[in-house]
């Protein structure tokens, strides 16, 4: 039911589109044929409007990857900058919040370990929905944020924080791990969740030792759903790292984010001397950095996937040739 919804979706969105185009060419050669210049305005105004609606669906119906059509788990680690990276953290994790939220996407809160004098740490947040990984999985790798500090000395700042997407795996992909292979520590959770959670050792943050990747989870009173939880966070990140060894064109995403810091930026957001927000894989940039930082990523995304898709059919071409 839930494809078929998705299909019919689909399918409808495309019918709108064809009506629409073929009303505005009908009021266009209705205006031109009236000499009527402003009904002829506005036909060719519909007409262009529908210009970024089309490539969105095109590249929509391209998201065919093993994963695409998964929720995601959204990971954000604060690098290099101190009080400044931890106060970009959480300007990051809200832009994807309020993204997610523009497009209907379900956002649950699975951690979030606060910062020393300001913004988080860490954040990690579940985004369900249809294409949610697709979407978001060119997301991964580090992001550089300029701006004049808010914090101590009125000065201009550089930092950096990391940023990983990771499919939340369906219910018939099973990963196997070896238990011997895992360290897991309890703690008190450090965010939000009200008087409980810092009274008890109810966060679970567990180590798969083989690979060091580690993730944790706090969203629950229960120890043993926070556990729970953890271990498909786990199980997504290995069965990611699985997906990136099979995709080249994933690997220099996997190169840019070994290190949150200078030269491996994938993105920089330049709030002073000037407003810009540059995506350095793409050269996709905007000045309305406000609008970027309120969750307006979509020509982000859209330029990040095209990117990807095309080197993907060359690759084809290639192979076939």
């Amino acid at each position: 039911m839930r494809e078929r919804t998705h299909l019919e979706s689909a399918i409808n969105a495309y019918r709108e589109t064809v009506q629409e185009y073929e009303d505005a060419i009908e009021l266009i050669e209705l205006a031109e044929a009236e000499g009527d210049d402003d009904v002829q305005a506005e036909g060719e105004a519909a007409l262009a409007a529908l210009g970024p609606r089309v490539e969105k669906r095109r590249i929509e119906s391209l998201l065919s990857g093993e994963a695409d059509h998964n929720d995601a788990f959204l990971e954000v680690h604060a690098g290099a900058g101190g009080t400044d990276a931890q106060d970009f953290a959480e300007m990051l994790t809200r832009m994807y919040v309020r993204w997610a939220d523009a497009h209907g996407y379900k956002v649950e809160w699975i951690e979030e370990s606060e910062g020393g004098e300001a913004g988080i740490k860490s954040a990690t947040v579940k985004v369900g929905g249809h294409n949610a990984y697709g979407w978001l999985k060119t997301e991964t790798g580090t992001h550089r944020l300029v701006r004049i500090s808010p914090f101590g000395a009125k000065r201009r700042e550089t930092s950096f924080v990391a940023v990983g997407v990771y499919p939340v795996l369906e219910d018939d992909i099973d990963i196997e791990i070896d238990d011997k292979d895992l360290r897991i520590d309890v703690y008190r959770a450090s965010g939000a969740g009200g008087q409980h959670v810092n009274k008890t050792e109810s966060a679970v943050r567990i180590t798969h030792i083989p690979t060091n990747i580690v993730v944790q989870c706090q969203n629950d009173r229960s120890q043993h759903k926070n556990r729970a939880t953890a271990m498909k966070m786990l199980q997504a990140r290995l069965y990611e790292a699985e997906l990136r060894k099979r995709e080249e064109a994933a690997q220099a995403e996997h190169d840019a984010k070994t290190d949150i810091g200078w030269g491996h930026q994938i993105r920089s957001y330049v709030l002073q001397p000037y407003q810009m927000v540059k995506d350095l894989r793409t050269s996709f940039e905007t000045s309305d950095t406000q609008a970027v930082l309120d969750g307006d990523l979509d020509g982000f995304l859209q330029a990040a996937l095209a990117q990807r898709i095309a080197g993907g059919e060359e690759d084809d071409a290639a192979a076939a040739g």
